[in-house]
């Protein structure tokens, strides 16, 4: 059993920083996939950004450049970075895990076991 718990949303505005954590309990973050994924109101949800039990990295598109992913095994939490950010940021924010054997990161969220509750993020322009 895997519980992941986000942090850190909030309202900011165009062109500032955010960084958001997912806390892991119940197995290593090392030894799983982890992924963040994003659904705006009215919108599908989408994948934001990945990393590997291998330590490999996967972005969108839309956010290249501009976030980034790490993962801290000592915390068992794994962080995502947002800088430069956008109106169309905006969004409520999952962490995921993928306990599969899969060794890259998947875009689909049907890949993914467990999924945290969310934190919302709001960019005003």
């Amino acid at each position: 059993q895997v519980q992941l718990v986000e942090s850190g949303g909030g309202l900011v505005q165009a062109g500032d920083s955010l960084r958001l954590s997912c806390a892991a309990s119940g197995r290593t973050v090392s030894t799983y996939n982890m992924g963040w994924f994003r659904q705006a109101p009215g919108k599908e949800r989408e994948f934001v950004a990945g990393v590997s039990r291998s330590g490999r990295t996967s972005y969108a598109d839309s956010v290249k450049g501009r976030f980034t992913i790490s993962r801290d095994n000592a915390k068992n939490t794994v962080y995502l970075q947002m800088n430069s950010l956008k109106p169309e940021d905006t969004a409520v924010y999952y962490c995921a895990g993928d306990l599969s054997y899969r060794t890259i990161v998947s875009v689909s969220g049907a890949a993914y076991d467990y999924w945290g509750q969310g934190t919302q993020v709001t960019v005003s322009s």
